[in-house]
């Protein structure tokens, strides 16, 4: 592997954190299950598996992305909660699992859209202020 190439990647690596920072802060906040931390480390997770997957095994790179979004599902699933008739931390569950997206995006050099998922997330998950206000 060539400097270069691997510059590339922590450059990536910089960005799909700064990103999920982003969204983890927000939830950090809020109190939520999953905060500033689990989320970077989410988004770490999934641009460094696809960077691999694309260098290391360019015949079949579909397969540990595939992986990624499955093994998210199982770090959802641990955020979420059912106490009587109320369910919490779904959104948190979700916010991750678009965040394993975003940080794929950013491997794949998807730049723009990378951030503009991370803005739009942020906006809605900024709509829980707006429906609990509208809920009193």
């Amino acid at each position: 592997m060539n400097l270069e190439l691997e510059l590339s990647m922590i450059r990536k690596l910089l960005l799909s954190a700064f990103l999920a920072g982003i969204i983890g802060y927000e939830r950090e906040k809020l109190k939520k299950p999953a905060g500033l931390r689990t989320h970077i480390l989410v988004a770490l997770g999934s641009t460094l598996f696809t960077l691999l997957s694309y260098t290391s095994f360019p015949q079949d790179p579909a397969r540990i992305a595939s992986y990624v979004v499955m093994g998210i599902g199982f770090i959802g699933a641990g955020t979420v909660l059912q106490v009587k008739e109320k369910i919490t931390g779904l959104t948190t569950a979700a916010s991750l699992w678009v965040i394993a997206a975003v940080g794929m995006c950013v491997a794949l050099e998807y730049y723009v859209v990378s951030v503009v998922i991370t803005v739009l997330c942020y906006l809605i998950l900024k709509l829980a202020v707006i429906e609990k206000k509208s809920s009193k």
